[in-house]
């Protein structure tokens, strides 16, 4: 009777754990249970990221129906776009590690400066790159894949979505300033908003549905920019008019020579460090794509439903990088310590039931987004199920480094980070990579094991460090 009793207890707080992360909480994330605190905060970015999961995973969906060119022109435009990502997590980290750490120290008034300046800095880098998306989009597909039926079917597709990326970037930059503040659940609602739409808007502009224009691959960007935009939108008026966490008025969008200087000095070894692992994934793509097109798509399949999983698990990741901002902040320092801790142990459970599933379900979860039944559309299934297998067989090292390297950076230490990407990504994975698959003879397969390789030796090296416990002197 007394265990049912406990049992109850128990269940009734999950549940009311659960309540208050979905609902926004007002909890001091520097006081009382590690769990809850992880809880509270992960538990709405985990949900934001299985909106975006599945967007993605219904997005190459609806685009695999308009042939392997189509799909290959997304997975190469998605390449271009990691540069905008690059650019905008760089900021996200610096805004979510500064705000954070003025949170913890109780300034709130600081924190809203951070946040008006982060703004600025962004509306600056996402303007020179909406520029070059604008005048040069389709030379940049048609020099990626070299092919010009690809540039034809996807040149919309990438102008529209270079051309469009600040809606893309604020979605990343204010989001991350919600969860400095440690208002996830505000994150949540934003981008759940963007994705619902995105969701009704792709089949519809993509294959014409009812009143809407057929407009095949670029219907697609088409119906993420606006569904972001308007999540941009909501995003700007919670920040303004919201009764949140964190309000600002106009004077925080004053110039601040001495925050934004303190914002770039966070930002740009961050940016550097996305650049890093971003250059080589755009390098991986393109080594990939020189042995087909069918080859090609099922590898950017097999990527979108290994991403499907790893947003998830980035949003136990951004937990842990805003418990270690604000828990610096309040000098705490070995409270930091231990939520990164369980919040990796989290992790790697998480994606342990994720290999599990991908391993033994892999020929299924491909076949689901092939429909070509020809002799080309087999091949894009053999290395789907391919891709996806290997691939997952780096899982647990996936969602350790993740949580490791975003806890770095929620210390504002953004530079131990980008020296481990340097190292397993430029100077092992790309040599590695193109070493297997053509002085060896191994192909693609080659290009696989290269990739499992370095991003589990990256996680090894970044939980060494991070016990080192450097990362706990850094002043932002």
């Amino acid at each position: 009777m007394a265990g049912a009793e406990a049992s109850g207890t128990h269940n009734e707080g999950f549940w009311a754990a659960v309540r208050e992360s979905i609902h926004g909480s007002q909890r001091d994330f520097t006081e009382g249970s590690i769990t809850r605190a992880i809880g509270v905060l992960a538990v709405p970015m985990v949900l934001e990221m299985v909106m975006e999961s599945a967007f993605a995973i219904v997005n190459v969906f609806w685009v695999s129906r308009l042939g392997a060119e189509a799909v290959t022109a997304v997975g190469l435009t998605e390449a271009m776009m990691t540069i905008v990502f690059t650019v905008a997590l760089g900021l996200s980290m610096a805004a979510t590690a500064v705000v954070a750490r003025r949170t913890g120290e109780k300034n709130h008034e600081a924190a809203r400066v951070a946040a008006g300046q982060t703004l600025l800095l962004g509306a600056m880098m996402s303007g020179a790159i909406s520029l070059i998306g604008v005048l040069f989009g389709r030379q940049l597909l048609d020099m990626m894949a070299s092919s010009p039926v690809i540039e034809r079917v996807g040149g919309g597709f990438t102008t529209i979505l270079l051309g469009a990326n600040f809606s893309v970037f604020f979605i990343f930059v204010i989001n991350a300033v919600f969860r400095g503040v440690g208002d996830a659940a505000v994150a949540m609602r934003v981008l759940w908003l963007a994705n619902a739409i995105n969701l009704v808007l792709d089949p519809c502009l993509i294959f014409g549905l009812g009143p809407f224009p057929e407009l095949g691959v670029t219907g697609s960007a088409i119906s993420t920019s606006v569904g972001r935009g308007i999540g941009v939108a909501y995003q700007l008026w919670l920040l303004f008019r919201g009764d949140g966490r964190i309000r600002l008025n106009l004077s925080h969008l004053r110039p601040r020579r001495e925050v934004l200087a303190e914002l770039w000095a966070v930002a740009l070894p961050g940016m550097f460090q996305y650049l890093v692992a971003t250059a080589s994934w755009v390098g991986l793509v393109k080594l990939v794509a020189t042995f087909g097109a069918q080859v090609m798509a099922g590898y950017t399949v097999a990527i979108r439903i290994i991403m499907m999983f790893l947003l998830p698990s980035w949003g136990l990741s951004n937990a842990a990088a805003t418990l270690v901002g604000q828990n610096l902040g309040a000098a705490k320092p070995e409270r930091a310590e231990r939520s990164v801790y369980l919040a990796a142990l989290y992790n790697v459970l998480f994606m342990g039931v994720v290999t599990a599933v991908c391993v033994a379900a892999a020929e299924p979860i491909l076949r689901f987004f092939a429909t070509d039944a020809s002799a080309a559309g087999g091949l894009m299934v053999e290395w789907g199920v391919r891709s996806l297998r290997m691939l997952s067989y780096g899982n647990v090292f996936y969602a350790l480094s993740m949580v490791m390297v975003q806890s770095f950076n929620g210390a504002g230490d953004t530079w131990t980070p980008t020296r481990i990407n340097i190292l397993c990504h430029w100077i092992i994975q790309l040599p590695v990579a193109w070493a297997l698959a053509h002085t060896l003879g191994l192909g693609a397969t080659g290009i696989l094991y290269a990739v499992v390789g370095a991003e589990s030796l990256l996680a090894v090296i970044a939980t060494v460090m991070f016990r080192q416990g450097k990362w706990k002197e850094v002043k932002v």
